[in-house]
């Protein structure tokens, strides 16, 4: 009998044993349902190059992020690379975004088609890209075919070409941009072609290193009346310098971006580059809520806004006055 009673015990003993272990299971089982249910989004930002264009393009996308509810270091991951406009970095970050990531943004053409050309399972942003069909990175702007969108920063082209040209009377006009950005080859086409229309001569000179800059720029500005440079990578990130030239030469400029203005140029009708990355924000938040990248349309940013550099006007002998919307 007592053998009995010692072996019901035993059986009980192993019993509870079992529900104990049981009931970690159901807890851990519960505990692993939150966390998933709670899941970090890991948001991967590549960008070109470091000047105040693209920064403030990132800034505009992060604040838009945060303004929909999803803030880095609650409910999503920011993992930011900068390829300091280099191209074997770009791409390398761009294949461990693209494995690290469940969302991502390219923020410049180059960036962008790095990204695409991975042909990445996850939805792909852009921003600050100029022609995104013909960058290849979208079917059509309405429906981008491709698990890509984003925002596009193509400037008033027409706008700024008449802005530089009611400046002072012009003959000769100089075109200065990097033959290597896609995005700065559509703008000097078009800007071409608008120059031709108005019967001016035309210099066109490019660049294809930032040691270029400074030399092509003066031999530039010692043969046209006026300088047009669109939103181009290299020449936004030696702004200063070109500004420099162009101020010892007393050479008007418009440039494709404010911020370019702002760091040594005269004057331009711009986009805001902090807008055209909240613009970004919202597709990104789509996509997060459940939409598909493909379906959604690619947005053209015309925010734009007259800005006017008075220390570079006054420079000039210029009278800031009398830069007005054309």
């Amino acid at each position: 009998m007592k053998q009995r009673s010692m072996a019901g015990r035993h059986h009980t003993g192993k019993l509870r044993i079992v529900a104990l272990l049981l009931a970690l299971l159901i807890v851990s089982i519960a505990i692993a349902s939150c966390k998933s249910d709670d899941k970090v989004t890991t948001v991967g930002i590549l960008q070109l190059v470091q000047h105040e264009s693209l920064d403030a393009a990132r800034e505009g996308f992060i604040e838009g992020l945060k303004s929909a509810g999803y803030e880095d270091g609650k409910n999503i991951k920011i993992n930011y690379q900068n390829a300091s406009g280099d191209q074997a970095n770009l791409k390398s970050m761009a294949e461990r975004l693209v494995r690290e990531s469940d969302l991502l943004l390219a923020i410049t053409t180059p960036a962008a088609q790095t990204v695409v050309n991975l042909e990445p399972k996850i939805p792909v942003l852009f921003a600050a890209v100029t022609d995104p069909v013909g960058a290849g990175l979208v079917e059509t702007m309405e429906k981008p075919g491709k698990n890509v969108t984003g925002a596009s920063d193509m400037a008033p082209l027409d706008k700024q070409i008449e802005l530089l040209l009611s400046v002072k009377p012009m003959e000769t006009i100089g075109l200065l941009y990097n033959s290597g950005e896609a995005n700065s080859v559509v703008q000097i086409e078009e800007a071409k072609r608008l120059l031709e229309a108005a019967g001016k001569d035309i210099v066109e000179m490019a660049v294809t290193t930032t040691n270029d800059v400074a030399q092509i720029t003066q031999n530039l500005v010692a043969r046209v009346d006026g300088v047009y440079i669109p939103t181009d990578n290299m020449i936004a990130s030696t702004a200063a310098t070109v500004g420099e030239i162009l101020k010892e030469a007393k050479i008007p400029s418009v440039h494709g971006s404010v911020e370019q203005v702002e760091n040594g140029g005269l004057c331009t009708i711009g986009i805001n580059y902090k807008h055209n990355g909240q613009l970004a924000a919202e597709k990104a938040v789509q996509i997060l809520k459940g939409g598909k990248a493909s379906e959604i349309a690619v947005s053209v940013d015309t925010d734009t806004t007259l800005v006017v550099n008075e220390d570079m006007a006054a420079a000039l002998g210029i009278d800031p006055a009398s830069i007005k919307l054309p």
